[in-house]
């Protein structure tokens, strides 16, 4: 049976002019082309914005533990009200049986609504709250955008690629054997990542690669993989993986001829169009991302 995938974003309201879950279609074929070595497509896929009904809950995301899906991929584009208390209820519930859920976001404060999902949202940091403990991080680090402040780590232009240095012990959403040196070098760049880590208690938890900012030199956080874990219920939390911002997996940062909302205004690049390793890496990544935060039979 296919691995069943929600690809979600939380804007509201969904306007054309802005980063809405259209703009991840090269995230959502991909995926869905993915063949077994039988032929057998690997993954079920559905991409949706949210949808608040009347009183304010998407039907989905409120109900998500009642769902079909095996793993939710959470695109947190909002500055706040991103997700309604029955929202970040059915996220939880369907944490607790199991689901597997990447969490991503980018500078500032979007995505800030991640902070009420327990055991989930804790590995995001923002800039009115839920901040880098370190506080010689609570600092703009791209000073070129000079609308969006701290955390903005600047890896590169739209468009281009960083390259990534992975820790040891190399973790497997990292490996591609098709590489010539058999691990996952490049993710696509972006002006102003956000910020993620991994608080002391969370023991269960590391981060597996780190960037660094081409205007301050300063390493910070590109991936967090959580395992498997059992919380103070007895329920088996499904794999969790933060990710530091969701310029990793639009079409922009794939290929900038597919366009961006108006209101961005840094210069592209075009290292991702000149460099195919730098597209085949960021595709093997999201393959054994679906397949690693797939839930145990």
């Amino acid at each position: 049976m296919s691995i069943r995938i929600l690809l979600q974003t939380t804007l509201l309201p969904t306007e054309e002019d802005d980063w809405t879950i259209a703009r991840f279609s090269m995230l959502r074929d991909y995926l869905a082309s993915i063949k077994d070595e039988l032929g057998n497509f690997l993954f079920q896929v559905t991409a949706r914005d949210r949808e608040p009904d009347s009183q304010g809950n998407d039907p989905i995301l409120s109900h998500l533990d009642s769902q079909t899906f095996d793993e939710l991929w959470l695109f947190a584009l909002d500055v706040g009200g991103g997700l309604s208390d029955r929202d970040l209820a059915g996220i939880i519930r369907f944490h607790q049986q199991g689901g597997g859920i990447l969490t991503t976001r980018d500078h500032q404060d979007m995505g800030i609504s991640m902070c009420g999902l327990e055991n989930i949202g804790v590995f995001h940091y923002f800039n009115k709250q839920q901040k880098d403990p370190d506080e010689s991080r609570c600092c703009i680090d791209d000073c070129y955008t000079t609308y969006i402040s701290w955390p903005n780590y600047h890896s590169g232009r739209n468009g281009d690629y960083q390259v990534i240095q992975p820790i040891e012990p190399i973790h497997e959403l990292l490996k591609n054997p098709e590489s010539p040196i058999g691990t996952i070098q490049y993710f696509p760049a972006h002006p102003h990542e956000g910020g993620i880590g991994v608080p002391p208690d969370a023991k269960y938890a590391r981060v597996i690669a780190t960037g660094k900012s081409l205007v301050t030199e300063r390493p910070f956080n590109l991936a967090i993989a959580v395992e498997r874990v059992s919380d103070e219920r007895e329920n088996q939390l499904g794999r969790v993986v933060a990710q530091s911002t969701f310029h990793h997996f639009v079409d922009y940062n794939w290929d900038i001829s597919k366009g961006c909302p108006s209101f961005v205004d840094e210069p592209p690049g075009e290292g991702m169009q000149k460099e195919p390793q730098a597209v085949a890496d960021i595709q093997c990544y999201v393959k054994n991302l679906a397949l690693w935060l797939a839930p145990t039979s």
